[in-house]
């Protein structure tokens, strides 16, 4: 039996009249950023890739080679395919508008460039996060898309994946109509479906989340790590491992591979922020791709996918993984 490729899955679905043919090419050109991305990860220090650019993205985070190379590669490849009306990225501050002398189109893209970037220069796996949206509207004076059009609840993305960059090169894709994964076969230069139907497990004996901040965790939080870590004698009646890579991508693939809950709460450290981790770049895509899955993600208080964004670099809490156990902590915080 010969193997589906990416292409070959997402003309399928064309043909079948759940993909438009521009989403289809959109995801495609994405998929080929990623792939030059991976090439240039492996390069490491053979490629002068590593280290710091001596720089700070909006977030103020200090920019590594890499982040800025990733989000030029992304830009590059999307902007002349006429499937955009705009960009909006991690790295950047203001939209990214599609020049002028190119088509636009009826999509939205949004991404990290590469997440887990701390850990680059220990060679541990990284990744791309991206999320698609419809265009809703833009300027009337400029034609140039607007803020506003990408304050779109989670719920309205048309198709969200990430690719891990690790061992192997995987790209995990939803369309909305369940999870696949394809791995990067390098002999063939193509994504091939390798994953049919990623679910994840409604049970759980593993948690990832960053311990060295437990004093600053509210409440609920820490009494649901609390019964975590009391094991079999605790309120759980099991034991639990605990797994923390520091980066979104390889921790949640992880959990889409074998079940497990994420966890990346609020702390007193910035009381003012309502998190971490970006709605837009991060939770959102990755929720989708949980929810569709069959587990759960929420803020600790509602589904992140039904949170309305108010801004491009909105912060948010974010537990997801195996439906019971993200269904519990969500309950802790509810009792407050």
């Amino acid at each position: 039996m010969s193997r589906i490729s990416l292409s070959r899955y997402l003309i399928e679905q064309t043909r079948s009249h759940k993909t438009p043919a521009d989403l289809r090419f959109l995801i495609e050109v994405v998929a080929r950023a990623c792939k030059r991305i991976s090439y240039e990860v492996s390069k490491g220090a053979l490629g002068g890739v590593l280290g710091s650019m001596g720089t700070e993205n909006v977030q103020g985070e200090v920019q590594k080679k890499l982040d800025v190379l990733s989000n030029e590669i992304l830009l590059e490849a999307n902007e002349w395919g006429g499937t955009l009306a705009g960009m909006a990225s991690e790295e950047m501050d203001q939209v990214h508008q599609i020049p002028g002398h190119y088509p636009k189109g009826a999509y939205l893209l949004m991404f990290d460039p590469l997440d887990g970037s701390s850990n680059i220069d220990v060679n541990v796996s990284v990744g791309t996060i991206f999320s698609i949206l419809r265009k809703d509207f833009v300027s009337s004076t400029t034609g140039d898309v607007t803020e506003e059009a990408f304050m779109q609840k989670g719920t309205e993305q048309v198709a969200a994946g990430y690719a891990i960059y690790g061992p192997q090169t995987m790209l995990v894709l939803t369309l909305g109509d369940g999870v696949k994964g394809f791995t990067l076969d390098r002999e063939l230069g193509s994504f091939v479906l390798t994953h049919e139907d990623i679910t994840i497990p409604e049970t759980t004996a593993e948690f990832a989340i960053n311990m060295s901040n437990q004093r600053h965790w509210e409440a609920p939080v820490k009494r649901y790590v609390d019964e975590l870590l009391a094991g079999k004698e605790g309120p759980l009646g099991k034991n639990y491992n605990m797994r923390w890579i520091a980066s979104m991508v390889a921790d949640v693939h992880r959990i889409l591979t074998r079940g497990g809950i994420f966890m990346y709460p609020r702390d007193a450290r910035e009381p003012e922020k309502p998190g971490k981790l970006r709605l837009m770049y991060e939770a959102n895509p990755m929720s989708m791709l949980v929810e569709q899955a069959g587990g759960a993600a929420t803020n600790g208080h509602q589904r992140i996918l039904d949170v309305q964004p108010d801004g491009l670099h909105q912060r948010v809490a974010v537990f997801l993984g195996s439906k019971e156990e993200v269904q519990r902590v969500t309950e802790y915080h509810r009792q407050r």
